[in-house]
C-alpha cells in the first residue's frame, strides 16, 4: 500500500501530463438557492442555467473553471 500511495502522490504532482478530463458532471449552488447541472464534456462546458443558453458561457462554468485550475480548457464554449 505504501508503494501506491507513492505512486499516487506522483501522478499528482504531474498532473498536467497524466491526467486529462474527459466528462465531468457538478451541481453548483447558485444564487436564489437554485442548484444548476454544470457538465464539461470532450473540452466543452454546459449549464442548464438560462444566462448559459444564450451566452454559452455562466458564472456556474466559469467557477468551475477557477477550482480546476489548469485541469481543462478555459471558455471552450459548446
Amino acid at each position: 500500500m505504501i508503494g501506491k500511495i507513492e505512486k499516487a502522490k506522483f501522478y499528482a504532482e504531474e498532473r498536467d501530463k497524466r491526467i486529462q478530463f474527459q466528462t465531468l458532471h457538478v451541481s453548483v449552488l447558485g444564487d436564489n438557492d437554485m442548484t444548476h447541472q454544470v457538465r464539461y464534456d470532450n473540452g466543452h462546458w454546459f449549464c442548464d442555467c438560462n444566462y448559459f443558453c444564450s451566452h454559452q458561457v455562466c458564472s456556474h462554468t466559469m467557477a468551475m473553471e477557477r477550482v480546476l485550475g489548469n485541469m481543462v480548457e478555459i471558455g471552450v464554449p459548446a
